[in-house]
């Protein structure tokens, strides 16, 4: 039996769908490092179970999450291979078996760039996702600045990125970044429909299509996340970066006049 081992990570296996969800609603779902240690074990372990045929990510009805809980975070701001949030993003996306997000509310910085990573994402049309990295001085991670411009071109991804302005869920669905969006008091029934009838599909030729279309990328997904950790590291370290978290903590707009 898959059980979490932390509360904010609840984990339901049912019909041979593991559900996880992120459970911090007082902190908006942001994503401790014992979350990001629990959700890459959670993975691994439903990876290696016959009884999941399916993985489901979601969150609250107002967060899917907030992206990275900054204090905690810069406890351990050394990117290596075993940091959690690595260990989290190497267990979601070599993960065999297929992966959905159901997205509600809001989906920030990780909270987007994971859906990446994911065969299928529902969200509500109002859901409201956003790629700041570099509003706090760091640039993207997980791949994404490889994916994004596959997906929606060179520009939009700029544009994306370097303005780093929410978007919808239906903005999301339009430029191909999520499977589909429907409007929020609909999701629950579209999604579970929808993950019920990949959950009745042929397991293993389910697994091999997914091993398929991941297949050309894979290269080039490797070296964009190394050269990506560098660039996040180089962030991390800079006077940007810390103007950004100081006035993040000081509510208060960032001031980057004598940069």
């Amino acid at each position: 039996m898959i059980t979490s081992p932390i509360p904010q990570i609840l984990a339901q296996l049912d019909s041979r769908v593991l559900t996880l969800s992120f459970n911090r609603p007082e902190r908006k779902n942001a994503l401790t490092l014992a979350m990001y240690g629990a959700l890459a074990d959670l993975i691994k372990a439903a990876d290696a179970d016959n009884e999941v045929r399916v993985l489901v990510l979601t969150g609250t009805d107002e967060f899917f999450t907030s992206g990275n809980d900054l204090m905690d975070f810069m406890n351990e701001p050394e990117i290596h291979d075993n940091h959690p949030v690595v260990r989290f993003m190497e267990a979601l996306r070599h993960c065999g078996k297929p992966v959905v997000a159901v997205v509600r509310g809001h989906a920030v910085g990780i909270g987007t760039t994971m859906l990446l990573h994911c065969d299928l994402v529902y969200a509500a049309d109002d859901a409201r996702m956003q790629l700041p990295f570099v509003n706090l001085g760091l640039c993207p991670e997980y791949a994404s600045s490889y994916l994004v411009p596959r997906l929606v071109g060179q520009q939009k991804a700029a544009e994306l990125f370097l303005l780093g302005e929410p978007f919808s869920g239906a903005d999301a669905a339009a430029l191909g970044l999520v499977t589909k969006a429907v409007p929020w008091d609909e999701l629950t029934e579209y999604s579970r429909a929808k993950i019920a009838r990949l959950a009745s599909q042929p397991p293993g030729a389910v697994r091999r299509t997914k091993a398929l279309l991941r297949a050309a990328t894979n290269v080039a997904v490797d070296a964009s996340l190394s050269t990506e950790y560098a660039g996040f590291a180089a962030g991390l370290a800079s006077d940007e970066c810390k103007e950004s978290v100081t006035a993040f903590f000081e509510k208060r707009a960032p001031d980057f006049s004598r940069f």
